[in-house]
């Protein structure tokens, strides 16, 4: 389409809109990697060795008086969870934020005929070198045999 002398053509649809299409696009992609973001730590949530070693940590009597009461986890999760069938491995680390001091959960498991079994199970709290091992404490109260 040819215009006429000294009229100059008639901008494209990317130039007459770019200034709301750009950032409808950017806020859509936002959007978008939140809620894959927000889906993806969920589905670590609910797991069955994620909530076991939430509740084995959060029962602990010395995890609650570092961390004080109430414990609440983080959002941000760290690792793996593996399963086929009934077998598995999962590593995990995640936040736990008491009323005194903040720490760390570690969780290494391992699924086998369709029980996990955890081979490390620890909290680092912020500001104490030393972790608190809670495989201690469940060996601590099974029955000696």
């Amino acid at each position: 389409m040819t215009s006429p002398e000294g009229m100059a053509p008639r901008p494209n649809w990317g130039q007459r809109n770019w200034k709301w299409f750009v950032p409808s696009c950017c806020g859509s992609i936002l959007v978008a990697a939140f809620v894959f973001s927000f889906a993806f730590f969920a589905v670590f949530r609910r797991t069955d060795v994620f909530k076991g070693a939430l509740d084995k940590a959060t029962t602990n009597p010395q995890v609650r008086a570092e961390l004080g009461e109430p414990i609440k986890e983080g959002w941000w999760v760290n690792g793996h969870v593996r399963t086929s069938g009934p077998t598995g491995n999962a590593a995990l680390s995640f936040p736990l934020k008491g009323s005194s001091k903040d720490g760390t959960l570690y969780a290494v498991a391992h699924k086998s005929a369709g029980q996990w079994t955890y081979d490390r199970l620890e909290v680092a709290v912020d500001g104490r070198e030393e972790r608190i091992n809670l495989l201690d404490a469940v060996k601590g109260d099974a029955p000696p045999f």
